[in-house]
């Protein structure tokens, strides 16, 4: 393997850094954007009740908030349980966008990296071909060496798509998770919004 990188040239090691960062980032959304981490299963629950035995004070609510990005959705609310039912919304909507924007946190630069390195390979590739054409004497040169410069010239290519293929699939199932953990989000906000307001009336 180590041959093959040498043989590959210096264009290599931007694919190379391409894949170490995407590694990096496809294992640190795995453990951030994990469900019961984000959404804790009977956290809408516990506000409720807190809400019904009326033990909302500020160090409840930054408790709740510093739980997981739910509980700073429903915080949100909390601190504006008093106010008509569209500030309530619409401070529960704030703090959805500001939690949505974390969840998108990294996946633009794993984007990033699944578009470009199949053109950082094929660049890696262009370089090689260059360096193999241009090395070449008045005489001409030996087939087999020609081809064995082009095939290790290629290996940047294969080493640009082998990178491109898992990031992509990486970043396409990482949108749809965040798409989906922000959908429940929104959903148990909601709840939380409509039993507020009907135990007012």
């Amino acid at each position: 393997m180590f041959a093959i990188i040498q043989a590959a040239g210096w264009p290599i090691y931007l694919l190379l850094t391409a894949s170490v960062i995407a590694l990096t980032l496809i294992i640190e959304r795995s453990l951030s954007l994990r469900r019961n981490k984000i959404l804790p299963s009977t956290l809408l629950d516990e506000v409720i009740r807190v809400y019904q035995v009326g033990k909302i004070k500020p160090e409840v609510i930054d408790q709740l908030a510093g739980n997981s990005p739910l509980g700073k959705v429903l915080a949100a609310g909390l601190r504006n349980v008093s106010a008509p039912r569209e500030v309530m919304k619409e401070s529960i909507e704030e703090a959805g966008s500001a939690v949505a924007h974390e969840l998108e946190r990294f996946l633009t630069t794993l984007g990033t990296i699944a578009s470009l390195a199949p053109l950082m390979g094929l660049f890696g590739t262009v370089v090689g071909m260059i360096e193999i054409f241009g090395s070449q004497t008045a005489t001409g040169a030996n087939p087999a060496q020609l081809a064995h410069g082009i095939s290790v010239a290629l290996y940047n290519t294969g080493f640009g798509l082998l990178i491109a293929m898992p990031s992509l699939v990486a970043y396409r199932h990482f949108r749809a998770l965040v798409d989906s953990l922000v959908v429940d989000m929104e959903q148990q906000a909601v709840k939380f919004v409509d039993v507020v307001h009907s135990a007012r009336k």
